[in-house]
C-alpha cells in the first residue's frame, strides 16, 4: 500500500500529540525532567520562555518547580546544546547529547577561534582554568571567570570569555546556575545517572527520541533540529527502518514511530486544541520548514528578522495570532494579536490559556486583542 496522505490538519495534531502539547498527552503529572526528556531538548535563549515551554507540555508545574529542578537538583540544566544553542535538557541526557551534537558546532567555530587569538594550547589553558573556577562549587558569572582566566595570563577581552564559557559548556564542563539579579552563572555540570550512548548508538537513538517527540518528520526535519548531517540524519533513518511508518505530509515523505501508527486510526477532535507558545518554542524549530504551522503570507509577523521568534497562539497546530505581556499592576496583561478574526470558542481557549499563565509564576493576569 503507497503511504497514508494526511491533510496538514492532522499531521498538525499528530505533532502536537507527540510534542505533549495536545491535551491528551498531558494526561497525568510528570516530573519536570519527564517533560524535558519527552521532547529531547527545549530552546532556553530566553530562560522564561524555556519555563513557559514546559508549562505548555504539563498540568500543574510551577515556575517555582522548574527552578527547583534545574538550580536545586540539577534534574534538568540549562546549557549549550544542538545547533549551539541553549537548551533545557534533562540531567541524564545532557552529557551523551553532547558527546553526539558538539564536534559540528566546534568545527564551525574554528575562524572565529583564529580571528580571536584562540590556539589550541590557550583554549585548553583556559578551559582548565574555568573547570577548576567552577568545581570550587560556587556559581559564578561570566565576569567572575574572565577575571580568572586573566589572573592566569589569558586575556578574556571581547568575545573572547564568551567564545570559552560556551566552549567550556559544550565540552560539559559547565552549565548555566542560578540568576543572581539579571546575570547569568555558570556552575559545573551534574554527573550523569544514565547508561550514555555513543557514536552510531547515540546517532540512533537521538534520532528515535526526534521522531517520539516530532513526528510525523522526515531526516531533513532532524538534520535542521539537531545541528547534524542530512547525512547522519539518513543513516539514523536508515538504522530505524523497521521502527518507522511513512505518511505523506505536505507533499513530502514522513515518517512517525510504528508504536504510534493507531494514532492514525484515532479521529480528529471537533474542538480545536487552543494554546499560548512562548517565543523559541521548539515546535516552530523542530522542522526544517515552518510552512505547515505558518502561513506563508503571515510568517513575516511570526519571525520578523534579528533572529527572533514571537509567541504565537496556535489552533489545532496553525499559527493564528502573537502575543506578548506587559507589566500592569501588580499582574501582567497578556496582548493577543489575531491575523483574522477569532471564533468565541478561541476567544474563550485564549482566555484559559492565559489564566495558566498566570497560575503558573503565581500572578494576575488579563487578556486582550490588539485592536
Amino acid at each position: 500500500m503507497p503511504p497514508r496522505r494526511l491533510s496538514d490538519r492532522r499531521a498538525r495534531l499528530l505533532r502536537l500529540r507527540a510534542g505533549r502539547l495536545h491535551p491528551s498527552a498531558r494526561k497525568g503529572p510528570l516530573p519536570v525532567e519527564g517533560v524535558v526528556r519527552d521532547v529531547v531538548a527545549l530552546q532556553a535563549q530566553v530562560a522564561s520562555a524555556a519555563a513557559l515551554a514546559v508549562r505548555a507540555r504539563s498540568t500543574g508545574l510551577t515556575a517555582a518547580e522548574i527552578e527547583r529542578a534545574r538550580v536545586d537538583e540539577q534534574t534538568v540544566v540549562r546549557t549549550w546544546c544542538l545547533r549551539g544553542t541553549l537548551h533545557l535538557v534533562a540531567g541524564e541526557d545532557v552529557r551523551w547529547l553532547l558527546g553526539l551534537v558538539a564536534q559540528p558546532v566546534l568545527a564551525g567555530y574554528r575562524k572565529r577561534y583564529e580571528e580571536l587569538g584562540l590556539d589550541d594550547i590557550t583554549v585548553r589553558r583556559a578551559l582548565q582554568v574555568i573547570a577548576d573556577a567552577v568545581g570550587e562549587g560556587k556559581p559564578l558569572t561570566r565576569a567572575e571567570l574572565a577575571e580568572r582566566l586573566a589572573h592566569r595570563g589569558i586575556d578574556p577581552a571581547g568575545q573572547r570569555v564568551a567564545h570559552l564559557v560556551g566552549r567550556a559548556a559544550l565540552e560539559g564542563l559547565l552549565c548555566h546556575g542560578p540568576f543572581r539579579g539579571r546575570d547569568a552563572t555558570y556552575v559545573s555540570l551534574p554527573p550523569t545517572i544514565s547508561t550514555p550512548f555513543e557514536g552510531e548508538e547515540a546517532l540512533v537513538e537521538l534520532a528515535r527520541r526526534y521522531l517520539l517527540g516530532y513526528g510525523p518528520a522526515g531526516p531533513r526535519d532532524f538534520a535542521t533540529w539537531s545541528g547534524l548531517s542530512v547525512r547522519d540524519a539518513r543513516r539514523a533513518w536508515s538504522s530505524l527502518k523497521d521502527e518507522l511508518v511513512e505518511v505523506v505530509v505536505a507533499g513530502e515523505p514522513a515518517w512517525l514511530p510504528t508504536e504510534r501508527a493507531d494514532w492514525l486510526e484515532e479521529t480528529d477532535p471537533e474542538s480545536p486544541v487552543i494554546l499560548l507558545l512562548p517565543s523559541f518554542d521548539v515546535y516552530l524549530l523542530g522542522y526544517r520548514t515552518r510552512d505547515l504551522a505558518v502561513a506563508p503570507r503571515h510568517a513575516r509577523r511570526v519571525w520578523p528578522g534579528g533572529g527572533w521568534l514571537h509567541p504565537v497562539v496556535l489552533s489545532d497546530g496553525l499559527v493564528v495570532a502573537t502575543w506578548k505581556t506587559d507589566p500592569r499592576g501588580r499582574g501582567l496583561h497578556i496582548s493577543v494579536d489575531p491575523f483574522g478574526s477569532l471564533s468565541g470558542v478561541v476567544l474563550r481557549r485564549i482566555e484559559e490559556e492565559a489564566a495558566d499563565i498566570g497560575r503558573f509564576p503565581g500572578t494576575q493576569v488579563s487578556v486582550g486583542l490588539v485592536r
